[in-house]
């Protein structure tokens, strides 16, 4: 994580440096998320995805302008998010943000960015409740947990065949969203559970004893791979012969290093994403990707972050060098354009339209795509 950590920087400063530009108008692009912290390798991600679309466009002659990132670095956490936001908001040449990358960081910031009337669009956030608080500059390129718990709930009922499943979140925004989501999908299809919540601690031994002792066949974590790693150690400390499962929060190969491969072996992830790096339509982004990230493949949150900055591009586009944050703004509901993860079009509330709800599992130490839920689920 600490080498990840020191390529943004350096990425941060090159993103920097003078270019010759030709004189051309130049635009900021904003990023919020997690660029340090436990959690900081989803926020690295995504600063990636940013990155690769900022420096490809930047590539191209015919745009009459030229863009830069300006990061700021929340950790991820809901207290530093209005901190965090507040730098950006500051910059009076930032025309929109890619970001927050959290949840919690998210609802935390949003009253900011809306009171600025700054765009923000977030390539990760997806507590459903994000969309129906008003807020006027908020918008999202990945489903909300709405419906990654009705799939998540689905592939337990029908795939994994659950006669009873220990529900666990972290209390986080993210983590209530969605073990709420799954627990509603779970009841719809009358799978008896239990649910639990834990903050993120460094001993899950005495949690997972309790989960040992309710009789659950499938546990479902909901929150983020660091906590997910240790209560899968603590899992299989305790003899735990359950399935377990986690969501888009834990879907990175951090979990695989930090549960150990061991450890890690059969676990299941949920993803309202797919994966770039074995999708043949999105190969030209993911040769893109390396090539501006030294050879690093794509991570979640990389290809909806990628679509989230050539949104706002399409966008100045359009709009050439009479841009402003207010037009930028006003213009953005109306995108419609392919993306490497989805089309990228929205609902009046700032939900992007459509998603697909992936399953991973963890084999021979990699993280493998079993499909969507829809091709896995048994009828």
């Amino acid at each position: 994580m600490v080498a990840g950590l020191a390529m943004v920087g350096g990425l941060l400063a090159a993103c920097g440096g003078d270019s010759d530009d030709g004189g051309k108008k130049e635009y900021l692009i904003g990023f919020q998320g997690p660029l340090s912290g436990e959690s900081q390798q989803l926020g690295i991600n995504a600063y990636n995805g940013v990155l690769t679309a900022v420096e490809l466009a930047n590539q191209d002659s015919s745009l009459p302008f030229t863009l830069r990132i300006v990061a700021s670095d929340d950790q991820g956490q809901p207290e530093q998010g209005p901190t965090a936001a507040q730098k950006l908001i500051d910059n009076s040449d930032l025309m929109a943000v890619v970001g927050p990358v959290f949840s919690g960081a998210t609802k935390a910031s949003e009253p900011l960015y809306s009171q600025a009337g700054l765009l923000s669009v977030s390539p990760s956030a997806t507590n459903p409740t994000l969309t129906d608080l008003n807020f006027t500059s908020f918008y999202r390129v990945i489903a909300p947990d709405t419906v990654q718990g009705a799939g998540a709930a689905e592939y337990l009922a029908k795939a994994v065949r659950a006669k009873r499943v220990y529900s666990l979140d972290d209390r986080s925004e993210y983590g209530t969203g969605l073990s709420g989501a799954i627990e509603r999908g779970l009841e719809r299809a009358r799978v008896p559970f239990t649910h639990d919540g834990i903050n993120p601690t460094k001993d899950y031994t005495s949690q997972a004893t309790k989960i040992m002792a309710d009789g659950a066949d499938a546990v479902y974590y909901s929150g983020y791979y660091p906590e997910f790693a240790l209560l899968t150690k603590a899992l299989r400390g305790k003899g735990y012969d359950g399935v377990i499962l986690s969501g888009d929060g834990s879907n990175d190969d951090q979990f695989i290093r930090q549960a150990g491969a061991a450890n890690a072996e059969g676990t299941l992830i949920t993803c309202p994403c797919s994966d770039a790096n074995s999708d043949p339509a999105a190969a030209g982004f993911v040769a893109d990707y390396k090539k501006v990230n030294s050879g690093l493949k794509p991570g979640t949150y990389s290809g909806e972050a990628y679509d989230a900055t050539n949104a706002i591009i399409s966008v100045l586009r359009e709009q050439g060098t009479g841009a402003s944050r207010e037009s930028v703004l006003s213009a953005f509901g109306k995108v419609d354009l392919p993306g490497v993860t989805k089309r990228i079009r929205f609902q009046r509330n700032g939900d992007v339209e459509g998603s697909t709800v992936y399953v991973y599992q963890v084999k021979d130490g990699q993280r493998t795509v079993l499909g969507p839920v829809s091709t896995l689920v048994k009828p």
